[in-house]
């Protein structure tokens, strides 16, 4: 369960102090690494970053000094914003595509939709526990509209996330009487990500003339996988890796056993890259649609 409820289109979030300094370090990482934020271009201030992110300065300071020690930001300590380190100065960048290792989700995903969004037909299908990474991820792509820098003529967007009425695997707590609090706050997370995610895609309608659709559909499971297919030909998965950990939730401390998506391994595969990749992502689709069409149910995003 990931703990931030973040807008996509850099609107403030109505909460703080959800999201923490390594997930804001994250995303900004990966703006670096896609090109969004250029070598010798300032960052936004840090109260900006703050009300972009929903968190106090304090996390956003941590974060870019986090970026610092990576050698891409320089000028973190100044009074001036911070700014991207220029290339000799910066450690070499993975590739981007099914050719690159494995990256956290927040690192890989977000170049990879931004790319998917330059076709004309954007099509998207998501299977995970919230839609936290997604909706971060397409946060660019959304500027790059807005900015007239991409033009899609369609979006299609389709995601599975585990029913309400289900007793998840995870987040699960130790004790076994903290469940319902956890289950409550794992809806509620489930709830916001989706809605943002929806309406900020259904926005496009109206200030773009965008054919856009957004469907949600509810599993009867707890995915112990993340899944994201794009445009038909490229694939990426990660598992949902469990550890033990402690959450302050309502002013109480649960003990519970989760997995923070945003830090999960992602893996990409490619239509066409050679025999096994175009498999997989064939197979991915074919498994997905199987789900969608059969078990699943129809999701509310409501509390």
């Amino acid at each position: 369960m990931d703990p931030e409820l973040a807008t996509a289109s850099g609107r403030k979030r109505p909460q703080r102090s959800r999201t923490s300094h390594r997930e804001v370090a994250d995303e900004l990482r990966a703006r670096i690494r896609s090109g969004v934020l250029r070598p010798g271009q300032r960052m936004p201030t840090q109260a900006k970053l703050a009300d972009e992110f929903g968190v106090e300065r304090g996390a956003v300071r941590q974060a870019l000094r986090i970026l610092q020690s990576e050698h891409l930001l320089t000028n973190v300590s100044k009074g001036s914003p911070a700014t991207v380190a220029a290339v000799p100065g910066r450690r070499p960048l993975p590739a981007a595509g099914p050719a690159a290792p494995p990256q956290p989700t927040m690192v890989g995903l977000a170049p990879r939709i931004a790319a998917a969004f330059a076709a004309p037909h954007v099509e998207i299908d998501a299977l995970c526990l919230t839609a936290v990474s997604l909706t971060l991820a397409i946060g660019e792509p959304l500027r790059q509209i807005h900015a007239g820098q991409l033009k899609p003529a369609k979006i299609d967007v389709r995601v599975l996330l585990p029913s309400r009425n289900i007793d998840l695997a995870f987040p699960a707590a130790v004790d076994a009487a903290d469940g319902d609090l956890l289950h409550r706050r794992w809806l509620a997370q489930r709830n916001a990500q989706g809605q943002v995610l929806r309406n900020n895609l259904l926005a496009l309608r109206t200030t773009h003339g965008i054919d856009v659709h957004v469907s949600f559909r509810a599993l009867p499971l707890t995915p112990p996988v993340k899944l994201y297919l794009l445009n038909g030909a490229e694939a990426l998965f990660a598992y949902y890796t469990l550890t033990r950990r402690e959450r302050e939730i309502d002013h109480a401390h649960l003990q519970m056993y989760d997995a923070e998506g945003t830090r999960s391994m992602l893996f990409d595969f490619g239509q066409g890259a050679d025999l096994r990749d175009t498999t997989f992502v064939e197979q991915s689709h074919l498994w997905f649609d199987a789900l969608w069409e059969t078990i699943s149910s129809d999701l509310a995003l409501t509390p």
